[in-house]
């Protein structure tokens, strides 16, 4: 991807949190990133390239285009990003040697006195999962403020009725330093440990006004009675409640394989996006464009949309998530959710597809504006320069030389008001000797227009002369000789005071200042003489190794720019030591270039 294409990209990216992809030309994804912010994320993929390292030039190179998926937060997006780079393993991202995941999860057991823990993996084993959490350290802060709330059990025990009932166990230490309150024993009834069980799953899905209140009323109450450090400890509880995040609806254990559809729609078109959730996680993302032929209702679009998306990705999952009451043929389960998990996934899959939605029409305004723009431009210079039809192909000419030596000139090419860099031309003027920029121009003009009639190229609606109307009259002795005198408006612009001149018309046009038509012709201007500047510095530094250390017998170009590099002019050369010279390049060299300027002398 270029970066003028990543300039007419740009303007649509969305400054929200999400992941973006660059894909190849074969739709192969290169590279998996994740943004708090796309738009200045991947602005930096295009900024200046001395900051580019060379890893991140290589897949700009190879990239095609690139796409991206919204999410809600910050952490949405890294956990979406480790699910994708697992998935597809992209060639420019870092993997990792091993393959433990950085999710950590809770989990409540089912067994009797559950215990709570964490564990990177999950299992369909009837017990309860939270999560997952990108931070352990700060998981691990939360189940221990848990175990001191509510003293739950850490050991392994199968606390059967039976086993309690026989006294098989007795207190353990974590009894006696008042962090278990010992159901192994029959002290603390199944009743009683359910309810905290109950708590617990209320401060992990995020139900905390109970327990905030409690530990608030419990702070005060310790304040009250001067305990000062415990109502600090009960403070730091309720901070580390505040603190708390809660789970991400990117990877969801509690949620198996599913495939999530939502629907926007315009006049012309509708746009689907698609959702595959494999074991809980977002593999894939996808936005499919329909166009519409008639007046079809949201419900039978999505449901062709659906059974569509569902054979191209090989979808064998048995629910979906949907918008709206529909019957799917060879879905076991269409869900509607009003709340929950599902409803998360749903509103994502809906934010996704209403960006796209709006990014298609910002698209259309924008290039609606572009045409419009440049319509306008062209239409207000064809009226300035009373011409019959718009310029749509203007090319500029412009001469360069130094008292007369390395003449050159330029021929840059405008379509549609913007610059063609493909078609721009130089010439190294032939014919021409000393400072004569009339016989320049009029040997350049005359060698384009025969290649173009020679060729049955185009001709251009506009020509511009950088000059006045010495250069002009140069210019038309060429298209008179080529036949093409009347068929091709020709102009001049004179730098003094940006005067336009028409041939055989003394009077020049005054065009005004703010025009933008005047805009265009200088625009025009500047760049052919930009474009000739750069090719006679070339052409300069060309010539002045031919002529001065070229002609020294032996020395070739090569071992001239080798000692001119080194000693950075010629006049240094003459005055440096032999040895030196011959550490550049080599006893042979160095002996020719002391005789030749030795005989110089």
């Amino acid at each position: 991807m270029t970066n003028e294409q990543f300039k007419d990209f740009s303007p649509t990216l969305p400054t929200d949190p999400g992941i973006y992809k660059f894909l190849d030309a074969e739709g192969v994804i290169l590279y998996v990133g994740k943004a708090k912010n796309l738009r200045n994320r991947l602005l930096s993929y295009f900024g200046d390239k001395k900051y580019i390292t060379a890893k991140t030039k290589a897949l700009i190179k190879h990239a095609h285009r690139i796409e991206f998926t919204l999410v809600d937060t910050e952490t949405d997006a890294l956990l979406l990003e480790n699910t994708l780079i697992k998935r597809h393993q992209p060639r420019y991202n870092v993997m990792l040697k091993d393959e433990k995941s950085p999710l950590v999860y809770i989990c409540i057991k089912n067994e009797r006195f559950p215990r709570v823990f964490l564990t990177r993996k999950t299992f369909r084993d009837g017990s309860a999962y939270f999560g997952p959490y990108l931070s352990k350290q700060k998981v691990e802060q939360i189940t221990d403020l848990i175990r001191k709330l509510f003293q739950l059990r850490t050991c392994t025990l199968n606390l059967s009725e039976e086993n309690i009932r026989k006294g098989k166990f007795a207190p353990c230490l974590e009894f006696h330093i008042k962090n278990c309150a010992a159901p192994c024993v029959g002290l603390e009834t199944e009743a009683d440990y359910t309810k905290k069980i109950e708590q617990i799953k209320n401060i992990l899905k995020g139900n905390w006004t109970a327990v905030r209140t409690h530990l608030k009323e419990e702070m005060q109450r310790f304040a009250e009675n001067l305990q000062f450090e415990q109502a600090q400890r009960s403070k730091d509880k309720l901070a580390l409640f505040e603190d708390y995040q809660g789970k991400s609806t990117v990877v969801n254990p509690n949620i198996r394989d599913v495939d999530v559809f939502a629907i926007a729609a315009d006049e012309q078109e509708a746009f689907v996006n698609y959702l595959k959730v494999v074991s809980g996680a977002v593999i894939h993302t996808y936005t499919l464009t329909l166009t519409k032929n008639l007046d079809e209702d949201p419900e039978t679009l999505l449901v062709y949309a659906i059974e569509a998306l569902r054979e191209k990705f090989g979808s064998m999952a048995g629910e979906i998530i949907v918008p709206m009451e529909l019957l799917v043929p060879g879905v076991d389960t269409v869900t509607v959710p009003k709340i929950g998990d599902k409803k998360k996934l749903l509103e994502l899959s809906e934010k996704n597809v209403q960006y796209h939605l709006l990014q298609r029409r910002r698209d259309a305004v924008s290039r609606s504006s572009r045409q419009t723009s440049s319509e306008r431009i062209l239409r207000t210079l064809q009226s300035d320069l009373h011409m019959t039809e718009l310029p749509l192909h203007v090319e500029c000419f412009d001469n360069s030389n130094i008292h007369g030596t390395n003449p050159v000139s330029s021929c840059i090419v405008f379509r549609n008001a913007k610059p063609a860099k493909r078609d721009y031309r130089h010439y190294n003027v032939k014919t021409v000797e000393g400072p004569n920029d009339f016989a320049s121009m009029e040997e350049v003009v005359y060698r384009r227009y025969k290649r173009l009639l020679a060729e049955s190229q185009d001709l251009p609606h506009l020509i511009i002369i950088d000059g006045g109307k010495g250069q002009l009259s140069a210019a038309m002795k060429s298209l008179r000789a080529l036949g093409l005198e009347g068929k091709v408006t020709v102009i001049g612009i004179a730098k003094k005071l940006e005067e336009i001149y028409f041939p055989e018309d003394p009077v020049p046009l005054h065009i005004n200042k703010k025009s933008e038509s005047l805009k265009l012709i200088q625009q025009a201007r500047n760049e052919a003489h930009r474009f000739a500047i750069t090719f006679h510095r070339d052409q300069r530094s060309r010539n002045f190794l031919k002529t001065e250390l070229t002609e020294i017998p032996g020395i070739g170009m090569k071992t001239a720019e080798k000692l001119l590099q080194h000693f950075g002019s010629v006049t240094r050369l003459r005055t440096a030591a032999a040895e030196e010279i011959e550490q550049v390049a080599g006893k042979a060299a160095a002996e020719k270039v002391a005789a030749y300027f030795k005989n110089e002398g």
